[in-house]
């Protein structure tokens, strides 16, 4: 009986996480779009610079991949309060535009390659980079896992603790937190 809850638990952990990367994943490929085909547009339609029309096609990109993860992908996740998960995850976009922006400085300044193929190459190879960042930083600092949910309790249950202390035992996270624990962690 145990090895079924086990194999149950493992299996619902990886549906769990399979669908929450084919929704970061559908998010993140429309941001792509957004980011990619925004910065060739600024780059070569509007003739913006090549640095600066990254910076922002990223933030248009950015905003439209952090509402979609707030509200669709990590919605079942512990919010804690929009401005600092705003705030939060433009920092950690600022970090993840580093590679990018690296990469085509590069071509463009120092191997003085100005055309377009050369620029999508840099700018393909910064943003695989600066994604696994992302997908790694959102869920550790941004998109936060709901508090442990605990079996039902038993009301009013308490044990004493080895100091002698009381301590609640079963209790469940405040009525107003819409969220669910975090299917990879481990029981």
């Amino acid at each position: 009986m145990r090895d079924v809850q086990l194999l149950r638990r493992a299996y619902e952990r990886f549906a769990a996480l399979i669908h929450e990367l084919i929704k970061f994943g559908l998010v993140g490929a429309i941001a792509f779009v957004i980011d990619f085909g925004g910065t060739n547009l600024l780059r070569f339609g509007v003739g913006m610079g090549p640095l600066f029309s990254k910076v922002v096609a990223t933030i248009i990109a950015a905003t439209f991949a952090y509402l979609g993860n707030r509200f669709w992908t990590y919605r079942h996740r512990e919010q804690s309060g929009l401005a600092r998960e705003y705030v939060l995850f433009f920092v950690l976009n600022g970090f993840g535009l580093l590679p990018p922006l690296l990469l085509i400085g590069f071509v463009t300044y120092s191997l003085g390659l100005h055309d377009a193929v050369s620029y999508n190459i840099a700018q393909f190879v910064g943003v695989g980079l600066g994604t696994l960042f992302r997908l790694w930083s959102y869920k550790k600092w941004v998109f936060l896992a709901a508090p442990e949910l605990a079996e039902e309790p038993t009301v009013g249950a308490a044990v004493g603790t080895a100091e002698g202390a009381v301590e609640r035992v079963g209790a469940r996270p405040h009525s107003d937190v819409k969220a669910q624990p975090d299917p990879l962690t481990t029981s």
